[in-house]
């Protein structure tokens, strides 16, 4: 039987490993590739640090699902509307909500509301921020509230229009769970109210060389 030349067995040999290696070494890129565009993805997305009296909450807000609603939040947040109001309804086993009332429940005047951008695909789950309204689905303005739990029938279709997730705590949901189990009572007419005021001290935009520093 005709042997191969020890030069072509040794070609054939690197070729071999060439061909079996090549794949791994591809999809190894790839996966790189994919994780590298998504942080560089989560990156762009602007940030909300909440400074509060139970800790510091970080949000990281999705102006790709509900634009309108992140550019109204992100309105009052620069004019410094937010800082000292309160969270002024707190649900243990549902949510936290706040971003309209002082320490002394008087209720702060807002700009006109936000149309409705409630997803179906973006819900009410732990951790998901969302606006709160009145009956009519587009009256959001400046409240907004933390879902402690997974809402899901706050979400769009389950019970009507639904509710605009529009951010996701990333930092701090220790805070906010410290928030859903302080003592509520009445006060001023309303349920669920914090015996101790829980006070937003101010509300900032994270600047993306901040996400570094500690």
């Amino acid at each position: 039987m005709t042997s191969l030349p020890l030069k072509n067995n040794v070609k054939y040999a690197i070729d071999v490993i060439f061909l079996r290696v090549l794949p791994a070494v591809l999809l190894t890129l790839g996966l790189a590739t994919g994780a590298q565009a998504a942080k560089t993805d989560n990156d762009a997305l602007p940030k909300v640090r909440l400074d509060t009296t139970e800790g510091v909450i970080t949000i990281r807000l999705r102006p790709d699902i509900a634009p309108r609603t992140v550019a109204n939040f992100l309105e009052y947040v620069r004019a410094g509307y937010y800082d000292g109001t309160i969270f002024h309804r707190v649900i243990p086993g549902f949510m936290v909500q706040g971003g309209g009332f002082t320490s002394d429940m008087n209720r702060k005047t807002t700009r006109s509301p936000v149309p409705n951008e409630a997803s179906a695909t973006f819900g009410n789950v732990r951790g998901s921020v969302a606006m709160a309204r009145t009956s009519d689905p587009d009256s959001a303005t400046s409240q907004f509230f933390i879902n402690l739990v997974d809402n899901h029938f706050l979400d769009k279709g389950v019970r009507g229009a639904g509710y605009t997730v529009f951010g996701t705590v990333t930092d701090g949901m220790g805070a906010v769970d410290a928030i859903g189990n302080v003592p509520t009572g009445q006060q001023s007419g309303r349920a669920d109210v914090p015996t101790t005021p829980i006070v937003i001290r101010s509300a900032t935009v994270v600047e993306p060389d901040q996400d570094a520093k500690p």
